[in-house]
């Protein structure tokens, strides 16, 4: 066994770090880019500046960006997310790291909100960004901000709020916040849970926010012996939370579930009493060690506001990853989910190659597009041909890993049909490491 080999898998292959920070003009284009898309197509990843990093998730914060205008890929630009906690070095595991808001890995989403980018990660600070990708700082919203904010935070697309919440490993352990439509924050309150739960993601409707308490939890003097800090505890239960948008704590409804967990729903929605959540859900997480990460499922739950009654049901036999829906329907009823599946047989993270998925909600089909068998695409996005567009009308775009090149491509997919021949392909100076989240970001956004 070589010493590459020997190495975890987030730091070999196409999750090993980049060392350099690159800026290139004017890049080759394979095909054309549909002339109605001009914005920024961004991705934050976990890249240790160090080289290592103890897990995938604890690696400094690095986006990637393409800048599309008038039918051209004007610029690429990577670049390390500032971090007091890159300037220190600081491990993430340590308690202190862990306390100090600022000392955050900013590794895990980045989009647009409120005139800001922001590079998210959710046990700290948010940070802040230039349209040209440099660090501009962290924020807490003129100290109104008392805790974390986390890395999936939900775009209301009618009213323009972001609504997100803190958690962390001392109390309180939950709380829900908004900011306005242009980022001041203008609500919190605490929710009520039975102690220090990994709250990764959350959902919204028109009408509500919807928290996931379930049954992987913080311990704090784990941390502190430089063991795991987070794992999987059946007995603490697993519980849905549903209350109005911009609620108290006294207004929350909670549903018992089965214990499971679920890093990412696709979205949910409201169809009469009941509210729709379809989710990536997975059978327990980290049961024996961080390294225990049995695949994802999409399911769709149903909760009945008026009855009280719950019911499950899986929609997907095949594994995936990233679903994504187009950001204009989050909260509302969705008909189209983009996701990435293993290629063939296997979960993501075994897989050798993987291919991209368009599930169609209302009939249960399933589009796909295979790259190939030496290609591994990350997540894909939907970016709308126009405001008045439906979900299937406009594009899907992400980055495209080629092992047989060493190289990397941003991909432009037709979101009518998936199964085509990409409408381009944007050959970029390096290769992009798999990372975690990204956006679409319109050009007016970045005003």
């Amino acid at each position: 066994m070589d010493t590459a080999e020997k190495l975890p898998f987030h730091l070999r292959g196409n999750y090993a770090p980049v060392q350099e920070e690159i800026t290139a003009f004017d890049l080759p284009v394979t095909g054309s880019i549909p002339p109605e898309l001009n914005g920024l197509y961004v991705r934050n990843g976990a890249n240790p500046k160090s080289g290592s990093s103890p897990h995938w998730f604890f690696g400094d914060g690095m986006v990637h960006g393409v800048r599309i205008e008038n039918g051209q890929a004007k610029w690429y630009r990577n670049r390390w997310v500032r971090t007091t906690k890159l300037e220190r070095n600081a491990d993430a595991t340590d308690p202190s790291t862990m306390m100090d808001r600022t000392a955050s890995a900013a590794n895990t989403h980045v989009l647009a909100h409120g005139g800001k980018l922001l590079a998210l990660e959710e046990g700290h600070y948010p940070y802040f960004l230039t349209p040209e990708l440099e660090t501009a700082g962290w924020g807490n919203y003129d100290g109104r901000l008392q805790t974390a904010f986390t890395a999936h935070p939900k775009l209301c697309p009618e009213t323009g709020e972001l609504h997100f919440f803190g958690y962390g490993p001392m109390p309180p352990y939950l709380v829900y916040h908004v900011l306005d439509r242009a980022g001041n924050l203008v609500h919190s309150a605490e929710i009520t849970v039975p102690g220090p739960t990994m709250m990764h993601d959350f959902m919204i409707t028109r009408d509500h926010a919807i928290f996931m308490d379930l049954p992987v939890v913080f311990d704090l003097q784990a941390a502190m012996r430089g063991d795991a800090p987070l794992h999987w505890d059946e007995s603490y239960g697993a519980r849905i939370g549903i209350l109005p948008r911009r609620g108290t704590n006294a207004q929350v409804r909670w549903f018992e579930i089965d214990p499971c967990y679920v890093f990412h729903p696709l979205n949910s929605y409201v169809d009469g009493s009941k509210v729709i959540c379809d989710v990536g859900r997975h059978a327990y997480m980290w049961r024996d060690s961080m390294n225990d990460f049995p695949p994802s499922y999409l399911w769709r739950w149903e909760f009945d506001l008026a009855t009280g009654g719950f019911s499950e049901r899986q929609l997907d036999d095949a594994s995936h990853a990233f679903p994504r829906v187009d950001d204009r329907v989050s909260g509302l009823r969705h008909r189209y989910g983009w996701a990435v599946q293993p290629r063939g047989e296997g979960d993501m993270l075994s897989a050798s190659a993987s291919v991209v998925v368009r599930y169609d909600l209302a009939t249960g089909a399933k589009s796909t597009h295979d790259f190939g068998p030496h290609a591994e695409p990350g997540e894909f996005v939907f970016a709308e041909a126009s405001a008045s567009a439906r979900e299937d009308e406009g594009c899907a775009l992400g980055f495209v890993y080629d092992r047989s090149r060493n190289a990397s491509d941003l991909v432009i997919l037709d979101a009518a049909r998936p199964e085509a021949a990409p409408l381009a392909r944007i050959a970029l100076p390096q290769r992009v490491p798999h990372g975690f989240h990204g956006s679409w970001v319109r050009a007016h956004e970045l005003e």
